[in-house]
């Protein structure tokens, strides 16, 4: 499938779905303006559209019906699938905007991007192995380690936080520790160690000829459950956080919320009340301190008295 048609399968997708509903005449309409036809002012012939509508629904599952009853409008069946699907809901997006700076290029030097580390050169390979179930043999360096260290890894899934890619691996290395120190001490033989990669901490990656079978046992959503970010300690607790918030600042955290979870318990003239069900983990408080003083944990006790930890010492810092 050539580059330039999977643009234009984005365009015809994203146009109809911002626009809810639309005759062919006006998609064509808004075709030729688009700077993706064809040629100059080139409409898109029935015959096209017709083949692009069904590549759309081969390529992404989404299906542009027509409603005869309401002049010949076309229009997405189940949006709100699309919408509630995020990976493809951002793929579209990004490509979207990758469009519009190839047909415009006085945009090109007008959109800023955010220069953040993301490993992206991994996905082929990862994929690759997550498709064909082979093991990775990887050369990482954590954070904060002096030194690199080279091991295998059975890619599971795919995560992105912050624009940063993460791959969540079964480590068959401290899998087969633990299952050899749980029989020594008779506790469970089978307690697997799934670990979370930072993909801008791989320095080199090969595909193995080894391969694995993914656990059906393994669930990611009970992986992740109650979590904010990348940290899945299932050693601390979720708890029922209730945080206070004041305005303006309140409105941008209900635009986007920190969790799933975030729901609006109270509100007055001055402050909106959320409540959040997460575990308080190190990249929560994170995500806590960086509203600075537009926010306020109220609930529980021991998440107020950490936050109070964090920022005298963010004072003592400050008083020197």
């Amino acid at each position: 499938m050539a580059a330039n048609n999977l643009g234009r399968y984005v365009w015809l997708l994203d146009t109809i779905r911002r626009h809810k509903r639309l005759t062919f005449e006006e998609i064509n309409r808004l075709w030729v303006c688009s700077g993706l036809s064809y040629g100059e002012g080139d409409e898109i012939p029935l015959r096209t559209f017709h083949n692009h509508r069904k590549a759309i629904s081969d390529i992404f599952d989404v299906y542009i019906e027509c409603d005869n009853k309401d002049g010949y409008r076309y229009y997405i069946d189940a949006p709100e699938k699309l919408k509630s699907d995020s990976l493809r809901s951002w793929l579209i997006d990004s490509y979207s905007v990758l469009n519009q700076v190839q047909a415009d290029k006085k945009l090109e030097g007008r959109i800023l991007f955010e220069d953040i580390p993301s490993g992206h050169e991994w996905l082929t390979n990862i994929m690759q192995a997550m498709r064909e179930e082979k093991v990775l043999y990887i050369t990482y360096q954590g954070f904060g380690k002096p030194i690199e260290n080279s091991f295998e890894i059975e890619p599971y899934y795919l995560k992105v936080i912050n624009r940063r890619w993460y791959v969540l691996a079964r480590s068959p290395y401290y899998s087969e520790r633990n299952q050899r120190q749980n029989k020594e001490d008779g506790g469970n033989p089978l307690a697997d160690d799934y670990r979370l990669y930072a993909l801008d901490r791989v320095l080199d990656m090969a595909l193995t000829d080894k391969h694995f079978k993914m656990k059906k046992s393994f669930d990611i959503e009970e992986y992740f459950e109650g979590c904010y970010g990348i940290i899945a300690n299932k050693n601390i607790p979720i708890e029922r956080i209730v945080l206070k918030a004041w305005k303006p600042h309140c409105y941008y955290l209900e635009s986007l919320p920190l969790h799933h979870s975030q729901r609006i318990i109270a509100q007055d003239d001055e402050s909106i009340t959320f409540e959040l069900n997460v575990r308080p983990t190190f990249d929560f408080y994170q995500a806590l301190l960086a509203q600075t003083d537009m926010a306020e944990v109220l609930e529980p006790e021991s998440v107020r008295q950490e936050m109070k930890r964090f920022t005298e010492n963010m004072l003592y810092h400050y008083k020197k």
